[in-house]
């Protein structure tokens, strides 16, 4: 179940509320006038099942309820538990499983999230890079997984499939320039740091020349690093849409997005054209992989429900 909180102005009102006591899939409706504030007008609260959400906002925006108004206001947050007869009733009424249902307007929130550049997100992403850097020259395994679990580039990536597929150019526009900036500062400053590190005579280029069973794949991508990224981008847009943000853990340790540009800061700094060339290979690989599993099955997914209901 999910919990709606609208605030609109007096004339909507009443049309809302008829509207919205006439459906099934939604309960516990209460309508306080005059109850709030900033901005000024009535309050409207209501439960509605998981499947149903995108279709009763759908309505709703036929009323007249645009959330881009500056005299309406739409909030929507997930309950973790309601028991109760009513509750099981709206869920009886709504069709389809609610692990199956895409609750747009949520997922389209996230993705405008997810395109801000911040500087944490630079700063996980150099730190990953950097990380990703060490486990290379170590040819630790270990270290390669840490370093695809603190890499926060899936968000921007999940973002792009999704604009793509509603067809929004700017917020499109948006999740290529953070991809591109913030793996070209992570890789950067991840070189930076390896010309420090030569200089003081930790590393040398023997130390990419040398056998690195462990970790060659990185810089060496296959059929296979394809293959990978296409399941792991399918597997992290299904659990985006579901929000099971736990199966999100398994994508990030199965893509090498990350070690291929921490091996690719190494392999600049010490001035190997072959590993530079197989590591941003493998670099767009993952990225142009996983965005084509997004876009797949966020196509698919979209034409499973009606178009009609995602946000414009």
């Amino acid at each position: 179940m999910f919990h709606v909180r609208l605030v609109l102005p007096p004339r909507l009102t009443p049309a809302v509320r008829n509207h919205l006591s006439d459906l099934p899939t939604v309960t516990n409706l209460l309508v306080l006038p005059d109850a709030a504030v900033v901005p000024p007008g009535d309050a409207v609260l209501f439960d509605v099942a998981r499947e149903a959400v995108s279709p009763v906002l759908h309505g709703l925006r036929t009323l007249g309820v645009d959330p881009r108004s500056v005299d309406t206001s739409v909030a929507i947050e997930e309950v973790q538990a309601m028991p109760g007869l009513r509750a099981e009733l709206a869920e009886r009424a709504a069709p389809g499983a609610p692990e199956d249902a895409i609750v747009w307007e949520i997922v389209l929130g996230r993705a405008e999230e997810d395109t801000r550049s911040s500087w944490s997100y630079h700063a996980f992403l150099c730190l990953a890079t950097t990380i990703a850097a060490v486990a290379v020259i170590t040819d630790s395994p270990v270290l390669v997984v840490g370093a695809m679990v603190v890499g926060p580039e899936f968000g921007p990536v999940s973002a792009l499939a999704v604009a793509l597929v509603l067809r929004r150019w700017r917020l499109a526009a948006r999740a290529v320039r953070l991809l591109v900036l913030g793996f070209a500062l992570a890789i950067t400053v991840t070189a930076l740091l390896a010309l420090a590190a030569r200089g003081l005579g930790w590393i040398s280029p023997a130390d990419l020349s040398r056998p690195r069973p462990l970790t060659e794949y990185i810089w060496r991508p296959d059929r296979w690093s394809f293959v990978v990224a296409l399941l792991a981008g399918a597997a992290g847009v299904l659990s985006v849409t579901a929000g099971r943000s736990n199966v999100l853990v398994g994508v990030f340790i199965s893509v090498t997005t990350v070690p291929a540009a921490g091996n690719l800061g190494v392999a600049l700094a010490l001035a190997d054209a072959g590993e530079v060339a197989g590591s941003a290979l493998q670099l767009g690989v993952n990225l142009v992989g996983m965005t084509l599993a997004g876009y797949a099955v966020l196509s698919v997914q979209r034409l499973l429900t009606r178009s009609r209901e995602v946000p414009e």
